[in-house]
């Protein structure tokens, strides 16, 4: 019986066939990701650079000799490849369980086209019932947690835990993300957020399913 861990090998071996060659692309965060980046470095497949959006990533892409980028650097991206905490059938996401959504959401921006990789356990019909990171400056916490409970949401620091620019995760249990982009653009205008997991603006364009039965491509919309 395969594993987790055999499904996101299975999406994340097949995401090479979708990285061009003599090009720069950004690569996300997560244990799907070291998949990703394991398979591309063995695949021989030679990419100008890559931009990477957390140290973990970093470290394994000079691991396996690909050489990284700062975006700052290059014009824009080919494509973007990343995980997923949960993603949705027109392919807009939950992120952040890392802590790197604000990073991801900026390279997934620059880039022309977003490939999210996945286990099948992670498509669902509705966002919400992974926790939604929401990034705060350090003094607004409290500020922001009551505006989040006040949209029916149960924030809960995520202790111990500091981003890469500083800040702190509130990690927002039961909404209902009905509407993903309205509620990403409603929590992002609360003063003191300073981006939210939500991937509904920036939502991907191909989906890469692991399943028991090999590697599905999914497109917006497709069941």
């Amino acid at each position: 019986m395969a594993t987790q861990d055999d499904l996101k090998r299975i999406a994340a071996e097949k995401a090479v066939e979708f990285v061009p060659e003599n090009e720069y692309i950004g690569i996300g965060t997560g244990s799907t990701i070291n998949f990703f980046i394991e398979a591309l470095g063995k695949s021989g497949k030679k990419i100008k650079g890559a931009v990477s959006t957390s140290k973990k990533s970093s470290e394994l892409l000079a691991q396996y000799g690909i050489e990284e980028v700062s975006l700052n650097d290059v014009n824009g991206l080919a494509v973007y490849i990343d995980g997923a905490d949960e993603v949705n059938h027109v392919l807009q996401m939950i992120k952040g369980g890392g802590g790197a959504h604000l990073n991801e959401k900026i390279v997934a921006s620059a880039s022309e086209k977003f490939i999210c990789i996945a286990d099948e356990s992670k498509y669902v019909s509705r966002l919400g019932k992974f926790p939604l990171p929401v990034e705060v400056i350090p003094h607004a916490r409290s500020l922001v947690s009551r505006k989040l409970l006040a949209m029916g949401g149960q924030p809960e620091l995520r202790v111990g835990f500091t981003t890469f620019n500083g800040n702190q995760i509130v990690d927002v249990h039961n909404l209902k993300i009905d509407q993903p982009v309205s509620m990403e653009d409603t929590i992002n205008r609360i003063v003191g957020v300073v981006e939210n997991g939500i991937f509904g603006h920036d939502a991907a364009d191909v989906l890469i399913l692991g399943t028991a039965q090999g590697a599905k491509v999914i497109l917006p919309g497709q069941e």
